[in-house]
């Protein structure tokens, strides 16, 4: 995902940009495809609603009610509930389609199997919920704003509807002339902007109105149960590096370094031209090269300079020895936990790396800072953008080891750049 591009028509209501973006536009497509659906369903209802609406209005006014109709009203009533479940399967994969209008953020739940299952299952009354709501509340809202829309179009129009020979009404006063209705044509042509920022309102609310109903409930202790068996394997894992690590450290590494020893003390007793010398010169060489990849393997499971000068320190050796300038600027005002500064260490290296080998970047900047018990890391970088987590650049990696430790990064790459990636690291006390 990118910084600058909203993931739904809620969080777009609040931007600068709405008005002249796709948003109001693809809004203004779910009210025009909803209005058909929501009209059938108003009248199935209105069929029932008419009856009840005066039969409340008898009670009201001391009126007897005649049997028929509470006949009528009970088994109307009776039927509708019947039917609602066989209904809410039409309508639901419809409506979970338009949501991707104005939300397309995956949508939890699934469609119910079996005919039985309807009258059960309580995410199919959740269905049945949204389809009342569809049918009773949404028309209501529709036509309110609707009224407001025609008042608006009176206001812009009124200057060609008045004359001296005819009067109009506009709003709460009369107008005789077109001169006098010019202000309210101006103060309808004002309220434009408004009344598309109503429309999307509206349609914000029925989207969030339709997620959470057609959405289903969360398993709230299946989650809790899944974070939990994730911090165990986290957990677990570090457990299990920091034995490796002291497993190579204390035992295969000196172990190593005497063989090397002795490999060299032995070509030093052997002459030259032995036939022994150049196979044992062969086994040295081979044995400094092999402590060299230990001590990579040793580095690359926890940096010891990590480890004994502070995640701060590590990222500046980090960027000397870049093959561009990186400027570090690092506001650590308390302790980290070890597993934090492990992945904020481990995502600086790895985006240095992608910026050199694919940015085509002069410069980066490398940005640590705490803010509300989370380590900020940002790496910024001023070369060609267009990064694509697609492309194999090692960004789903990244992603990967920051969401193992209940983190979230985000990415900013237009094509031309320059490119921003965001990390946040939860690391309370």
């Amino acid at each position: 995902m990118t910084l600058d591009q909203p993931l739904h028509l809620a969080e777009a209501l609040g931007r600068r940009d709405y008005l002249v973006s796709s948003w109001p536009w693809r809004a203004l497509t779910y009210v025009a495809t909803t209005v058909p659906i929501a009209g059938v369903l108003f009248v199935g209802l209105l069929i029932i609603g008419a009856p009840l609406l005066a039969v409340i209005n008898a009670v009201q006014h001391g009126r007897p009610v005649e049997l028929p109709i509470i006949a009528f009203l009970t088994v109307a009533g009776l039927s509708m509930l019947a039917l609602a479940p066989i209904v809410s399967i039409a309508v639901t994969p419809i409506e979970r389609w338009r949501l991707g209008l104005v939300d397309p953020r995956p949508l939890a739940g699934q469609r119910l199997p079996g005919v039985a299952t309807r009258y059960t299952s309580t995410a199919a009354w959740r269905e049945v919920a949204y389809t009342f709501w569809l049918g009773g509340v949404v028309p209501v809202a529709y036509w309110m704003v609707l009224l407001l829309a025609l008042l608006d179009f009176a206001l812009i129009a009124s200057p060609w509807l008045a004359s001296d020979a005819d009067r109009i009404v506009v709003v709460w006063t009369t107008v005789d002339t077109p001169r006098q209705a010019i202000p309210y044509a101006i103060v309808g042509v004002l309220f434009i902007p408004l009344l598309w920022y109503l429309v999307g309102l509206l349609v914000a609310v029925q989207a969030a109105v339709a997620r959470w109903l057609l959405g289903g409930p969360s398993d709230g202790a299946a989650l809790r149960e899944v974070t939990r068996s994730r911090a165990r394997l986290v957990d677990a894992y570090e457990a299990e590096r920091r034995r490796i690590e002291r497993d190579v450290h204390d035992a295969a590494q000196p172990r190593l370094t005497s063989l090397t020893l002795q490999l060299g003390l032995a070509k030093l007793d052997v002459p030259d031209d032995s036939p022994a010398a150049k196979p044992l010169a062969i086994a040295h060489e081979q044995a400094k090269a092999l402590m060299i990849t230990l001590r990579h393997i040793v580095q690359g499971i926890r940096p010891q300079h990590l480890a004994e000068l502070g995640l701060a320190i590590a990222i500046r050796e980090l960027a000397a020895g870049a093959t561009i300038p990186v400027t570090v600027h690092a506001d650590l005002k308390q302790p980290l936990p070890e597993l934090v500064e492990t992945t904020a260490y481990f995502v600086v290296s790895e985006s240095l790396s992608n910026v050199a080998r694919h940015a085509q970047a002069t410069s980066a900047e490398v940005r640590l800072t705490q803010a509300d018990h989370n380590l900020i890391v940002e790496v910024e970088d001023n070369g060609r953008g267009g990064a694509d987590p697609a492309q194999g650049s090692g960004l789903t990696g990244l992603a990967d080891r920051v969401a193992a430790v209940n983190g979230r990064l985000l990415l900013a790459s237009p094509t031309g750049g320059p490119t921003l990636l965001r990390v946040e690291l939860p690391c309370h006390p």
